[in-house]
């Protein structure tokens, strides 16, 4: 099976931050942590001009709290708009 978005839409798969420790040697729990804001695409819309400048594979910043999670084969993504995408990292 294979997700395929629509319109101006971006599957991204968001990098998780690396585990988190103290200076003082405690751990930052997950609950505790800040959501990832970089990402690799995966997937690409329907929107030509959007796949003029952006590829698959490409790593991408986006908002902080943006996009929709999913989980699609025990895995978790992110769906978000062309306009929520902040910078392409090359």
């Amino acid at each position: 099976m294979k997700l395929k978005v629509i319109d101006d839409k971006v599957l991204v798969e968001p990098e998780e931050p690396e585990e988190q420790k103290t200076p003082g040697g405690i751990y930052i729990p997950d609950t505790a942590k800040e959501k990832p804001q970089m990402g690799k695409v995966i997937a690409i819309g329907t929107d030509e001009e959007l796949k003029d400048f952006l590829k698959e594979g490409d790593k991408i910043i986006f908002g902080k709290y943006t996009g929709d999670e999913i989980e699609f084969e025990g895995k978790k993504y992110l769906v978000v708009q062309r306009s929520d995408i902040l910078a392409i990292i090359q």
